[in-house]
Parts: structure tokens; sequence; C-alpha cells
């Protein structure tokens, strides 16, 4: 006998996962009531407070979306350059301070 897994759409998944957290009921709590995985409900809030109303994008799959992800790193990727560069900066004043 196979077992058919069972897909939530978008909306039921924002509504979990608001509901796990704003701490109406205990992620257990939820999880007895809708018959769902304590950890499936935790990985649906995390998702949802990572990405907000852009999460669980597609038909009803669970996976990020890889685009948002990209952009994400390239944000992070041109940060860190920013900082870099400002500390270079920093150590060569410091550098012709002290000369």
């Amino acid at each position: 006998m196979t077992q058919t897994r069972k897909r939530y759409d978008r909306q039921f998944k924002i509504s979990a996962a608001k509901v796990v957290l704003s701490g109406d009921m205990t992620v257990r709590e939820l999880s007895e009531e809708l018959k769902i995985k304590d950890s499936t409900l935790r990985r649906w809030a995390a998702e949802y407070t990572e990405m907000g109303e852009n999460a669980f994008p597609g038909n009803g799959s669970p996976k990020i979306n890889k685009d948002y992800e990209i952009v994400k790193l390239k944000k992070q990727v041109e940060e860190l350059e920013r900082e870099n560069e400002l500390l270079k900066n920093f150590r060569a004043f410091l550098s012709q301070d002290h000369a």
C-alpha cells in the first residue's frame, strides 16, 4: 500500500505559520489539531519568517524561491565587498598616520 503525500496550498501554510508565530497555540497543539507533524509547522514558520508574503512559491511546494535566494545572496556579497573596501581604506589611513 503506497502512501500519498498530502499537499497544502500556500494560504493554508501561511495561516498555519502565522498561528505558530503568534503564540496563540503551541506547535504541538496545532500539530495535533491539523494532524501535521510539528517539524513541518516549524519549517513553515521559519520560511514565513524569512520570506514573509513571498514564502511558499509555486503550487503548494515548500521549496524556497531560488530567484529570491540569489538576489538576497548578491546583496549580501555587495554589502561585504563595501565593508571590505572600507576596512582596506581605514587600514591604509592608519598606516599613513603612524608613518
